[in-house]
């Protein structure tokens, strides 16, 4: 019964902070990728984000596209994330390798981000390929520094993108193969602290 409370208590901290990690990383890609700050889905997540990111804004600027204070945040959110259910699972409420452990959440939860904005890209392709709506835009814009580079070594063909196949793959690869589980290993990461991983 008690291993039950945990597990659920476990499910619903990995959802909320989980979203609220989702939410620092869109953040954080949107200003790597330069998307259009008007649009309204932008807005809204600049303004969830803001309260935790604004007071490290003037301790760490933006360098070159690069938003540092919203980094640490998704880290630091990673970080308590791994804390609650490491404790939950009647661990130690904090051990100096949950940090190494944490960059490695916040990249896995970083390659899901972009993984699902490219499924989606796909759908909303066939369904609605001439779509203005916000969400398809962001996805759109989020995705074009990583589909340009492979739109020049696969040009469309016969009016099918087979480019964002190429960027879909890649990422698939490394995200299951090549560097997050060999991360994983090395630092002996549980099963279960970080969703997605195992």
């Amino acid at each position: 019964m008690t291993s039950n409370f945990a597990n659920a208590g476990i499910f619903l901290v990995q959802a909320i902070v989980g979203i609220y990690l989702i939410l620092m990383i869109l953040r954080f890609l949107m200003q790597v990728s330069r998307v259009d700050y008007y649009n309204p889905l932008c807005q809204s997540i600049v303004k969830l984000t803001d309260p935790l990111v604004k007071p490290l804004k003037t301790v760490l600027p933006t360098v070159r596209g690069v938003d540092f204070a919203t980094l640490l945040v998704a880290i630091l959110v990673q970080l308590v994330l791994i804390c609650i259910v490491v404790a939950l699972l009647g661990g130690p409420i904090f051990h100096p390798a949950y940090i190494a452990w944490a960059f490695v959440g916040v990249t896995a939860t970083l390659f899901d981000v972009y993984f699902f904005s490219l499924i989606i890209m796909v759908i909303g392709s066939f369904i609605a390929p001439y779509s203005t709506h916000p969400a398809m835009t962001l996805v759109q814009q989020l995705t074009e520094p990583l589909c340009a580079p492979a739109r020049k070594l696969l040009p469309p063909m016969g009016g099918l993108d087979f480019s964002i196949m190429l960027v879909f793959l890649s990422l698939a690869v490394l995200d299951s193969y090549l560097l997050i589980p060999p991360l994983a290993n090395m630092l002996q990461i549980p099963p279960g602290v970080i969703p997605g991983l195992y």
